[in-house]
């Protein structure tokens, strides 16, 4: 198996078995590859996958490691139709802010975070996130506490809806930095 210090590979089986394909750069689709994902290897770099082909439907960001079955991901099934290279993650651990807002287009109450919150009922009284601006560096928020459930790959910028970083519903249980380890 060839090397690259930035390379996915993909397995049709759990445990690292079963056909499977390495992965250099984005790919929009990966069925033609694969008919299934049950296990996951992440050389180097870090990745967002796709439920669905043309990087739609639910995202996973994952980081160098292992990944032996879909849960390990927080995957919901073995469907993985798209993936693509984080390139920019250039933001020490840090250079990282992010505001959040209760309503949308930054109205009612704001709080900014420099931490990863595993628990955003903690610090934040409200259930729902409806806008946000990552300030410096790069955010995962996860519908629940604890890095669990969907996840949502929030770049720097200006986020005025919750269905601007992907998210059907502004529930955010807890959210955590993306650093290049």
């Amino acid at each position: 198996m060839a090397t690259s210090s930035l390379q996915i590979s993909f397995y049709e089986d759990k445990n690292y078995q079963g056909r499977y394909f390495e992965c250099t750069n984005d790919c929009p689709e990966l069925s033609s590859h694969l008919s299934r994902c049950n296990s996951i290897r992440v050389e180097g770099g870090i990745w967002v996958l796709y439920e669905r082909a043309q990087y739609m439907g639910y995202q996973y960001v994952l980081v160098q490691g292992e990944y032996p079955n879909y849960q390990s991901w927080n995957g919901f099934n073995d469907t993985i139709r798209s993936c693509r290279l984080i390139r920019h993650v250039s933001s020490p651990p840090n250079r990282h802010r992010v505001r959040i807002y209760e309503r949308a287009d930054f109205d009612g109450q704001m709080m900014e975070f420099s931490e990863d919150q595993p628990n955003l009922q903690d610090r934040w009284r409200y259930r729902d996130v409806n806008s946000a601006h990552v300030q410096d560096g790069m955010w995962v928020f996860y519908e629940q506490p604890n890095y669990r459930g969907r996840q949502y790959l929030l770049e720097k910028g200006e986020y005025r809806r919750h269905a601007e970083w992907g998210a059907l519903h502004p529930t955010v249980g807890s959210m955590r930095r993306v650093v290049d380890y």
